[in-house]
């Protein structure tokens, strides 16, 4: 029977250096240790031979290794996606002059939803925050696509009054 804490402990420094030459980051190690650590203490049936624990314990940690770069990666590959996606909606300023009047006019049409009602608020949000359109609207709120349209107008109206009224003295 293999006493998996004092089994680590023996071959902690080298499976360190290991993982840290494969992952690169001294946080990257100290998680999958972790797992690995956990995968010691959760083991089902025993291992025989305790001197091939070190060799046990090398390949756990290589195959989370791989596991932590693979989730790595997709974390990575979500990012970018969600990013282009969003690149898409808003051009980048290309000045810092532009940069600021884009900062300030969002801000302005933020200030400004929150004066509004939140069925108004709601509306607008969906439609050009979630790209919905007035029929997928209306079947979520539970009525008609012309109602939608109509509060889609009227809630663009109130939203460009309060923006009005903003601007003026």
């Amino acid at each position: 029977m293999v006493d998996w804490l004092q089994a680590i402990a023996d071959h902690e420094v080298w499976i360190r250096t290991s993982l840290y030459a494969r992952l690169g980051e001294a946080q990257a190690v100290d998680e999958v240790m972790q797992e690995v650590s956990l995968a010691a203490c959760g083991l089902k049936t025993p291992l025989l031979e305790p001197q091939k624990a070190g060799a046990w314990l090398y390949r756990v940690a290589i195959r989370q290794a791989m596991l932590f770069r693979r989730r790595r990666g997709r974390h990575a590959r979500m990012v970018d996606r969600l990013t282009q996606q969003g690149a898409g909606r808003l051009p980048e300023p290309s000045s810092p002059l532009d940069f600021l009047l884009s900062r300030e006019r969002g801000q302005l049409v933020r200030d400004a939803m929150k004066r509004l009602d939140a069925r108004d608020t709601e509306i607008l949000l969906l439609r050009y925050t979630q790209d919905w359109s007035c029929q997928e609207m209306a079947s979520h709120l539970g009525v008609s696509p012309s109602c939608i349209e109509a509060r889609l107008h009227r809630a663009r109206r109130r939203l460009r009054t309060e923006l009005s009224d903003s601007f003026s003295p």
